[in-house]
Formats: C-alpha cells, sequence, structure tokens
C-alpha cells in the first residue's frame, strides 16, 4: 500500500509516540528526506501535548529536536555506528561516536539516509539499534526518535540497492510513500517561482517520470525542479523573460530533453496566459471558454494570491465571478465557491446569492452536490 504525504502527515505522531523507528521507501527526489527534517518542530508537541508538561520535560514548550544526519551508503564499516574501543582496565568498552553521544544525552531525531546503500555489517548493526535502542552498551535517550529512508520498495527495480530481508524489515515501521503531485503543489506554494509552479500545476505529467528509466538519461523529479528553481533565481539573467534559448539550455541540465523545452514553450508563451484579472477585473469570457480543465484549475489556484478575494468585490467583480462559476467544468464550480468562501465568508455568501441570468449560483451548486438545501 503506497501513503501519500498527508496520509503518512496524520499516521506518524501514532508512531513516534511508541518510540518505534521509522522506515520510509520511495522513489528518489520525492521529499522523502524533508519528512523527517520538517518533524523537528513537531515530535515534542506529539510525546507531549500539554504545554507545561512539554516545557518541565524539554526545558521548552517549543523545544525543537536537533537533525542528526548520518549516510548509512557513506559509512565503511560497523565502526562508524559503534565508535572506538578503549581500554577499560583489563577490558575494553566502546566510546561513542560524538554524534551518537548527543543521540544518547538528549532527545534527537537520529535520521539515517540511504540505508539500503550501506554496506552489510552497518546494517547488521543497525539491528541492535533499532530492535533495542542501544548500541555497544550506550542507550538512546528516551526521547530520541529514530528515522531512515530508503530508495528501493517492494518490487522496484529502477535502484542498485541492497534487499531488505523479513528479519531487517521487521525491526522497522515501513511506509512506502507515493506523494500526490498535489502533496508538490501545495509544499511549494511560495517556495518556487510562480511560473515554474503554473508550468507544473497545468503539467502535471512533467513533475516527475514514471516507467521505466533509461540508463544515463536525465529525467524530472520533484528535487530536480527544486533546485532549477534555485539556479533560475540565483542567476544574474533575466530566464524567465526574454531569454528562451538560455532557459532551454539551463533546465535541460536539471529536467532533460523533452521536458525542457516543454517548459521554455510554456514560459514563452506565459503573458498569453488568460489571467484572475482577465476574468474578475475585466470579464473577458471569450479567453475563459478557451482554458482546458487543467487551465482553470491553474486559474482558480491563483485566486488565493490575490487580496481583493480576501476583501469586499466590488458588484461588477461578483457578477464576473459568478459568471465564471457558471462558466467552468461543473466538478470545478464548487471549488471556486470554496476558495471564495475560505478566503472571505462574506463574499462566498454573496457568490450564493448572486444570479447569473436565470442561473442561481446557489441553486446551480446545490443542483451539483445534490443538495437542495444549499440553494436555501
Amino acid at each position: 500500500m503506497k501513503y501519500d504525504f498527508k496520509q503518512v502527515q496524520n499516521i506518524l505522531p501514532l508512531v513516534i509516540r511508541s518510540k518505534l523507528p521509522i522506515l520510509i521507501r520511495g522513489p528518489h527526489g520525492i521529499g522523502k528526506s524533508e519528512i523527517a527534517k520538517d518533524l523537528n518542530t513537531k515530535i515534542a508537541g506529539y510525546l507531549e501535548p500539554d504545554d507545561k508538561k512539554r516545557a518541565n520535560r524539554f526545558g521548552s514548550k517549543d523545544y525543537v529536536y536537533p537533525v542528526i544526519e548520518r549516510r548509512a551508503s557513506q559509512m565503511p564499516d560497523a565502526g562508524d555506528l559503534m565508535g572506538l574501543p578503549q581500554l577499560d582496565g583489563q577490558t575494553t568498552s566502546f566510546l561513542p561516536m560524538k554524534w551518537f553521544h548527543q543521540a544518547c544525552v538528549e532527545p534527537c531525531i537520529l535520521f539515517f539516509d540511504e540505508v539500503d546503500r550501506g554496506v552489510q555489517d552497518v546494517r547488521q548493526a543497525l539491528f541492535e539499534l533499532t530492535d533495542s535502542r542501544k548500541l555497544a552498551g550506550h542507550h538512546l535517550h528516551p526521547d530520541t526518535v529514530i528515522i531512515a529512508c530508503v530508495n528501493g520498495g517492494q518490487g522496484d527495480t529502477a535502484y542498485t540497492v541492497g534487499d531488505m530481508d523479513p528479519a531487517e524489515l521487521s525491526r522497522w515501521v515501513v511506509f512506502d510513500v507515493s506523494p500526490s503531485h498535489d502533496d508538490f503543489c501545495n509544499w511549494a506554494k511560495g517556495k518556487i517561482n510562480d511560473i515554474v509552479l503554473d508550468f507544473l500545476k497545468q503539467n502535471p505529467a512533467h513533475l516527475e517520470h514514471k516507467g521505466e528509466f533509461e540508463p544515463n538519461k536525465v529525467y524530472p523529479c520533484r528535487r530536480s525542479w527544486v533546485r532549477l528553481d534555485r539556479a533560475i533565481s540565483e542567476s544574474p539573467n533575466d530566464y524567465m523573460d526574454s531569454n528562451i534559448v538560455g532557459l532551454t539550455l539551463l533546465s535541460n541540465v536539471f529536467i532533460g530533453h523533452e521536458t525542457a523545452i516543454a517548459f521554455a514553450d510554456f514560459v514563452k508563451n506565459y503573458a498569453k496566459q488568460v489571467s484572475v484579472e482577465d476574468i474578475i477585473i475585466k470579464g473577458n469570457f471569450e479567453l475563459a471558454k478557451k482554458l482546458e480543465i487543467n487551465q482553470h484549475m491553474a486559474l482558480i489556484e491563483k485566486f488565493e494570491l490575490h487580496d481583493f478575494f480576501k476583501q469586499d468585490m466590488s458588484e461588477n467583480q461578483m457578477n464576473n465571478l459568478a459568471k465564471y462559476l457558471i462558466l467552468v467544468p461543473p466538478e470545478l464550480a464548487m471549488k471556486i465557491w470554496e476558495t471564495v468562501t475560505k478566503l472571505n465568508p462574506k463574499s462566498g455568501t454573496t457568490l450564493h446569492k448572486t444570479t447569473v441570468g436565470k442561473t442561481s449560483v446557489g441553486k446551480y451548486l446545490a443542483k451539483l452536490n445534490g443538495a437542495e438545501e444549499l440553494a436555501n
């Protein structure tokens, strides 16, 4: 069974309270590591919901978990986990690594990446840690949480990684993650360029490659889009305005040839796209009629970026909004009303009462929703 990020976030608190080690499996570049790192401000609240008790337990009600990240693929042997032996009278004991000592004396996120690329000795050393929360006699802090990420999963042959046998897997709580297109778009709001995000909203097939991978060919993935956006934003050249050839060449090294061409073409014609102003302010419905459903969805999602939806709208703007609601495919009409109501409940009520010709918006929505009472 595959989980999207919303499902993972709903279940993780339950697992974290049990202090069991968590293994997140999924394709490269989808944000698995971000799941682990984004928990640093939340775990203390999961373990102790009461503010006063949390402050006593962690020293602050706003305790932020340090994230200790180690890559199993970079550990040549088990000593990188267990530490170094020292003489202890007539016996020997192990001195823990500095990072492991930290996880033993204070609450941390102990994050192991690329576990299935680690050598067998390292993975076997993890058995004791995941099973008993200790290594070579050194016990983890009671509130330290273990999280690991791997690329390989059940039936996945795209990666050169070591298989995890049943005994190894049984020591982990395993999440097979397959984030949705909406997961990424919701995360990316305000974090990447609006034009980049609009392209991905309207062209979901270009977000990441699905299917077989040709050896040594560059494909788009969520990580590569974030990196391309960073390169564009930090460049002194205005790739998103006039340098389309340069944008194609730059994009190619991040997301591959086919997607780079599609993206550059989208940017080239972006100014010709229908804007929120075209519909709500200018009432240009001839343009709106030419849009496909993905373009309507992208346009509706832009509502949240415009302040006039958060304020009281003029009568003309409200009438144009009502006309647009009637014009879009039926499955998007309710989304318009829900979005407007969320941004300004008063506008949502007014929209509900608006009439377009002989059509009442409220009755139209009620008919679509199969609930006549909405019309009242």
